[in-house]
């Protein structure tokens, strides 16, 4: 079995983010995707309009039960929505999957404005899940939410990047898509080793449909490190 994908997600009914958008990534990539879901959403194109919780005891299990008998060259966290998830997702991490690769996307606000991420648990994601990252991959406004530091600029995302690599990842991808917008010209910057800045650019395509962008970028990441 090749390049094995663990993905810690909520669901996306519509089928564009989420934990839908993550499995068609892998699988496009030619890796083998598996999932622990910790949230349902009942979501389309116009928004996220509920939000069905899953107990943190059923997350752990589906994470145990998948590296206990399967195994993952990678896990990725996407949408983990609250405090008892995150604290959840930990213990799974530390029970079953100390030596895996991780790539974090801190998930905070769905395209349409809705929080995916309840303010109490921020802090809990800088202290416990954002330590264990091998590449950490938040756009703009998670940058910013997680640092208090404002992302306008290709200047902001690499002070940003030296921020959030202090907390612990070992990589930190800041993703350019909100950054200078008005720009015809993205630019990611991704922070690695002894502080090597590496920037990529590229032509910025002008469109709305942009939801399930960064799922489907981070499971990209993580097919690619499996």
């Amino acid at each position: 079995m090749q390049g094995r994908v663990l993905i810690i997600a909520g669901s996306d009914s519509g089928g564009g983010a989420g934990i839908q958008a993550d499995i068609k990534t892998v699988t496009a990539l030619n890796g083998f995707a598996m999932t622990a879901i910790t949230a349902l959403t009942a979501q389309n194109t116009l928004g996220v309009h509920a939000i069905e919780e899953v107990s943190p005891n059923f997350v752990y299990e589906q994470i145990k039960v998948v590296l206990q008998d399967l195994g993952a060259d990678c896990i990725k966290t996407g949408m983990l929505h609250r405090i008892e998830i995150i604290d959840v997702v930990v213990r799974a991490l530390d029970d079953f999957g100390t030596d895996i690769p991780l790539v974090v996307d801190p998930v905070m606000v769905a395209k349409g404005g809705s929080s995916l991420l309840s303010p109490d648990a921020v802090e809990a994601m800088r202290e416990k899940i954002i330590p264990r990252a091998s590449v950490l991959t938040p756009n703009a406004p998670e940058a910013t939410a997680l640092t208090g530091m404002d992302v306008n600029s290709r200047d902001d995302a690499m002070e940003v990047a030296l921020n959030l690599s202090a907390l612990g990842p070992k990589a930190v991808l800041i993703k350019g898509g909100h950054v200078d917008e008005q720009s015809g010209v993205l630019s990611d910057v991704l922070l690695h080793g002894e502080n090597t800045i590496d920037i990529f650019e590229s032509p910025r395509i002008q469109t709305n449909h942009t939801h399930g962008t960064g799922c489907t970028l981070a499971s990209a990441i993580a097919a690619g490190v499996a």
